[in-house]
């Protein structure tokens, strides 16, 4: 995990063996690096779109394949993808006239992460466990 990584988690330790964001406050800096990301979740065609190419068998979608599935315009698809792309939730290859997309499990991985807490660790309080 690299530096600036870790610091979006609110870790320290490459080894992500501190706390996230559910057991440690996080600084203002990491908060806006995360809140970029979740940003970028944060509209339901950009969930979709991201659903469309993380189930997709063989790991990977053409465009072509993904403007179909909604109402919108080629541009307002290609604008949501820039954005998780962006994000690093996405990575993207041009092949020809087309452009293949892919997930990047290790920035979902990372989000899990940093709202995951420690079976064993403290409960928020005023909340079951």
């Amino acid at each position: 995990m690299s530096k600036q990584e870790s610091r979006i988690l609110g870790q320290d330790e490459p080894d992500g063996c501190c706390p996230g964001l559910l057991t440690a406050p996080l600084a203002e800096e990491q908060a806006e690096e995360l809140a970029k990301v979740f940003k970028a979740l944060g509209d339901p065609v950009r969930l979709r779109l991201l659903s469309l190419i993380a189930s997709r068998a063989g790991g990977e979608v053409c465009v072509c394949e993904l403007t179909p599935a909604f109402d919108l315009s080629q541009p307002t698809i290609s604008h949501h993808l820039r954005l998780l792309r962006e994000a690093g939730l996405i990575a993207s290859e041009r092949r020809g006239t087309w452009v293949y997309y892919r997930l990047l499990p290790q920035m979902t991985d990372r989000l899990a992460g940093a709202l995951s807490r420690a079976v064993d660790g403290p409960t928020p309080s005023g909340t079951a466990s």
